[in-house]
């Protein structure tokens, strides 16, 4: 059901001791909402401009209102809900106009901070590097979407980190997150079952930079990203051509 809030409540509460009745460990409540919200949210559960009333939440979470605005000041601050001008809030759209340009700088970035790891990483880098990857590569085989969206942002955070531009990282880091949700429909193109060559690519990625081979690692990202891109261009296409073939 369009806009609607579709996300199971959470009661946030943690039993008493000697039988009593629960109690609220204060500020469990606002991480409760928090994390129902935000897996909601990045598996489009809850679809761009959905609204979140905070009396409904309120009542739907067993909760006052100051856990629920807590959680969503934090939402807004990944950019994951906003705030309109009457002072209700929605689920962010997703700016579809804007995707060329996110990705062109998606792409460099790819390109900047995985070079840059080649050059200055150092072998703890490495270590974080590789167990990250293994994450991801567990998320893969589990078909979990959200820890492959969580997992791959940490191990490109990390390579980032690796390259010592705090800059670069900070960017980037930004528009990984910026693009959680984006990244969902790349999953949701391979109906969550992503082939082993893109893990496999990862894996190439890991080696030019253990080898500090910055012109394959640039390279190696380089197509990481182009094949991302094409991914969620055809799947944004032929979900567009179905709604109007539908629609007609």
């Amino acid at each position: 059901m369009r806009g609607a809030t579709k996300v199971k409540a959470a009661a946030g509460k943690t039993a008493a001791p000697s039988g009593d009745e629960p109690v609220r460990v204060r500020g469990q409540g606002a991480q409760t909402v928090y994390e129902k919200l935000r897996q909601s949210i990045l598996d489009l559960t809850l679809e761009p401009g959905s609204p979140l009333d905070e009396v409904g939440l309120s009542v739907q979470f067993d909760m006052s209102r100051t856990p629920i605005r807590e959680a969503l000041v934090r939402l807004s601050a990944e950019g994951l809900v906003t705030t309109l001008p009457n002072r209700s809030t929605i689920v962010s759209s997703i700016d579809f106009v804007q995707l060329p340009i996110y990705f062109e700088a998606l792409t460099l970035m790819y390109r900047v901070t995985t070079r840059g790891a080649a050059v200055h990483r150092r072998d703890s880098d490495m270590v974080a590097i590789r167990r990250l990857q293994a994450a991801y590569a567990e998320a893969v085989q589990q078909r979990d979407a959200l820890k492959m969206i969580q997992s791959n942002r940490d191990f490109h955070v990390a390579i980032a980190a690796a390259g010592g531009n705090s800059y670069f990282t900070g960017l980037f880091t930004r528009l990984l997150d910026e693009g959680r949700r984006i990244l969902r429909l790349y999953y949701q193109s391979f109906d969550d079952t992503l082939p082993r060559q893109y893990v496999d690519e990862h894996e190439a990625m890991v080696a030019a930079v253990a080898a500090g081979d910055a012109e394959l690692a640039d390279k190696l990202a380089a197509g990481h990203a182009a094949q991302i891109v094409r991914q969620i261009q055809s799947y944004i296409a032929r979900d567009t051509t179905s709604h109007i073939s539908l629609a007609s």
